[in-house]
């Protein structure tokens, strides 16, 4: 059976594998710029807005440019809060979900059903894409909550149309009103997650919608593909290796067995950044604060330690996933919620990028090289 050469239908030096360095848009989103670790939402520079506004704010920024006045930000709250309820189906099939349902197969599940039950889903017009994307915004977070709720076998906790995107959402986790602090924790959270430039779920978004498919679909593939433990899920994997070591006497150890076994270390180092991650410090600034009030700065220090290391070992930095881990866990979130959270803070920047998309349509369709034989004969059936 004769294997012909491989064609050439392209010079292997067009090859990026990943696509890295390959630019598939022009943005005014955010700006990843991983040399000098800087992250810009818009023209503002993270650290401007950290601390500074609001979630809502940032939503509000991402899909018009510009920070919002007294009055729209008061009328995108209104909104909001009024897109919170969910069709009666999609709460009937989420509480039937089984319990040990992973919560982003929920939310996955959620957000494609809530596409059934839009009757204007497939409506193309700007206007109503805007209302969808704001509807999603309001929307998976009470998925989320609800799903949560129900494999306690707890009562659901319906949004509260007086509270803030962050705060309605731990109210209906948690059942209780959260205390500011808190709120403001998981608020700034929201703001350093809402975008992050041409990321792996930013991507599939874009490509999804750039087909003129819906916006539920692009969302849809958007949570499929955060997921992944090489995106969203690295979170998870920060506090389970913390919970695994144990111990701040047991990181060194646990470090250098992981740098022989060339195993990777999650939370650390990162595709773009070449330095630290902007988000990262302040992150640790709210975990240094939630473990001191907690009265157990062990997950933290062991999370300091490990920093350490691979920065003096490898030249690697922490990323946000390695601190937000931390803040999460001490704000009392079960581990499986922490990309969740990131879905729900993520879709303000998805949304507005799915607008920007079909502001400018042209379908994404890269090309491959083949690399595989040519020539071959069918052998008959019988034969083989």
């Amino acid at each position: 059976m004769s294997t012909a050469e491989t064609p050439a239908t392209a010079s292997p030096s067009t090859i990026s594998k990943g696509l890295e360095g390959i630019i598939a848009a022009n943005t005014r989103l955010s700006d990843v710029r991983g040399d000098v670790g800087k992250l810009i939402y818009c023209g503002y520079d993270i650290d401007e807005l950290a601390g500074k506004v609001s979630y809502e704010e940032v939503v509000y920024l991402l899909h018009h440019n510009h920070l919002p006045s007294p009055k729209e930000l008061d009328e995108l709250k209104s909104v909001l809060a009024g897109y919170r309820e969910l069709p009666q189906g999609v709460i009937d099939m989420l509480v039937k979900l089984p319990p040990d349902c992973p919560p982003m197969h929920a939310i996955r599940t959620g957000v494609s059903a809530l596409g059934c039950y839009d009757t204007v889903a497939d409506d193309d017009t700007m206007d109503a894409q805007r209302r969808k994307a704001l509807r999603l915004i309001a929307q998976i977070p009470v998925v989320t909550a609800y799903f949560h709720r129900a494999r306690q076998g707890k009562p659901l906790v319906h949004p509260d149309a007086s509270l803030g995107e962050a705060a309605n959402f731990l109210y209906m986790v948690d059942g209780e009103k959260p205390s500011a602090e808190k709120v403001n924790t998981m608020d700034m959270c929201y703001v350093l997650h809402a975008d992050h430039g041409m990321n792996a779920s930013t991507f599939s978004a874009r490509v999804t919608i750039a087909t003129l498919s819906d916006m539920y679909s692009a969302i849809t593939t958007a949570i499929g593909t955060l997921k992944g433990p090489l995106h969203g899920g690295a979170n998870e994997g920060v506090i389970k290796m913390l919970q695994e070591i144990g111990s701040l006497e047991g990181v060194d150890a646990y470090v250098a067995e992981s740098l022989a076994q060339k195993r990777k270390i999650m939370g650390i180092g990162h595709r773009v950044y070449k330095v630290l991650d902007p988000r990262a410090p302040h992150l640790k600034r709210m975990a240094q604060i939630l473990s001191a009030k907690l009265g157990d700065p062990k997950w933290i220090q062991m999370s300091e330690r490990i920093a350490s290391l691979m920065l003096e070992k490898k030249n690697l930095h922490a990323n946000v996933d390695f601190y937000s881990a931390t803040v999460y866990f001490s704000l009392g979130i079960p581990t499986d919620l922490f990309t969740p959270i990131f879905a729900i803070a993520r879709t303000s920047g998805w949304t507005a990028h799915v607008l920007e998309q079909l502001a400018d349509n042209r379908l994404i369709r890269p090309q491959s090289v083949y690399t595989g034989p040519v020539g071959l004969k069918v052998v008959p059936l019988a034969q083989r």
